[in-house]
């Protein structure tokens, strides 16, 4: 007797990441010999190694998770659905660390053991050694000594590229793509690697160190351990990262709002989305260097952090009410009408440079061609639109999950 389990419906172990978004699979058996009916009852159940992560399962779209579920699986071949999802709470820590485990009820033979990993974005102050070298390394590879792919993004957040993202409503929706296309393009690289965040209203000494994003100099750039990946950074013809904190790298910086204030700053996105004030803004200028600065911030790695940590905030804010999720609903958007300059902010329209138009009221070209596409999930498409990016989690329909979740923002 055998089975096989399909992780988000494919045998490629490109497919096997999760997070706390439902993941559907399925399992069918492929030798039904032994078998005394129609059908087999299989048992699948986690298996997660000391620090490992754990996953939990249900059988259909809707209803609660379990560490356990049964069900009958026909032996004819044809393939019963089921799905699961990291276990809230219980990301991995490399790729790998949990196991999901088939058991056909009655049969002799073995258990089938498919490794997967619950893939999340976590706290960089937090990350393990592994995980944040992991990082550490792909974004590199991806910069290439500045010959690499990072080159497109910082040409995105550019010129006249700045009015699509900043200073109207797509601010959030535009950044949470353009951090899903970074993040994608270094999963490609190492598909272990989530993108971490900068919580900027609590203390982070872990991250301005040698061993990570640089400690500071005094010459005004920051400095690397011997034999980090980051000592070779370069960005157009600047070799290396500007960048010196205007505060103690003991404390978080001052005058930001904290995550409590954030979130509490409306209850409509018109007023939530004056976050990219503060703490946005302050966030960025908490620094002299590249990440103080709208044009150069993308040089510095510790921008993609920093706006992790802001879109953090906003899932946040749409956890606290469902209906945020959901496009065609008041509360979720700023559904007034923009006036034409600030295409790319309407709830409908098509997001720059992903899209490919250039020319007024666009910038002159676009960087980068198509977001990046992932193996796990289909949205938010190659040319997403502003409304395909606010169901993250496929609340509100499966089919808009873009992969990714929060190591402190539930699914439910």
């Amino acid at each position: 007797m055998s089975i096989v389990i399909e992780v988000n419906n494919s045998n490629d172990s490109s497919g096997r990441y999760l997070s706390w978004a439902p993941t559907p699979c399925r399992v069918r058996v492929t030798d039904p010999a032994g078998a005394t009916g129609p059908t087999v009852n299989v048992t699948l159940s986690g298996r997660s190694t000391a620090t490992g992560g754990a996953v939990v399962f249900r059988k259909g779209t809707t209803g609660a998770f379990s560490t356990t579920l049964s069900f009958p699986v026909p032996v004819s071949g044809l393939s019963e659905t089921f799905f699961v999802a990291g276990e809230f709470s219980r990301p991995s820590r490399q790729d790998g660390d949990v196991t999901i485990e088939g058991q056909v009820n009655g049969s002799n033979s073995g258990p089938i053991r498919i490794r997967v990993m619950v893939r999340v974005r976590k706290n960089a102050n937090e990350l393990r050694a592994g995980e944040r070298d992991r990082f550490i390394n792909a974004m590199a590879t991806l910069n290439d000594r500045g010959l690499g792919r990072f080159t497109d993004f910082r040409e995105m957040h550019f010129g006249g590229g700045l009015g699509q993202a900043h200073g109207a409503a797509g601010f959030l929706a535009w950044h949470r793509n353009y951090l899903l296309d970074l993040e994608r393009e270094l999963q490609a690289i190492d598909p272990s690697v989530a993108l971490p965040y900068w919580k900027f209203d609590e203390p982070a000494p872990n991250i301005f160190t040698e061993n990570f994003l640089g400690a500071p100099d005094g010459s005004g750039f920051v400095r690397f351990a011997s034999g980090h990946p980051m000592n070779f950074w370069r960005t157009g013809t600047v070799t290396g990262i500007e960048r010196r904190l205007r505060f103690s790298r003991t404390v978080a910086p001052p005058g930001l709002l904290n995550q409590d204030e954030t979130l509490g700053l409306g209850l409509n996105y018109q007023m939530f989305r004056d976050m990219e004030f503060n703490p946005h803004n302050r966030a960025h200028t908490s620094f002299r260097g590249f990440v103080s600065n709208a044009a150069t911030a993308p040089r510095d790695p510790l921008f993609f952090l920093l706006h992790c940590n802001v879109d953090r905030l906003w899932a946040m804010w749409q956890h606290e009410d469902s209906r945020r999720f959901d496009a065609s609903h008041s509360a979720s958007y700023d559904n007034r009408p923009l006036p034409s300059r600030q295409i790319g902010h309407n709830l409908t329209d098509t997001m720059w440079p992903w899209n490919g138009v250039t020319g007024n009221p666009r910038p002159p070209v676009a960087p980068g061609g198509d977001l990046a596409s992932s193996p796990i999930v289909t949205a938010p498409g190659p040319s997403p639109r502003v409304d395909q990016t606010l169901d993250y989690q496929g609340r509100v329909s499966a089919i808009n999950r873009l992969g990714f979740d929060y190591e402190d923002v539930p699914f439910a």
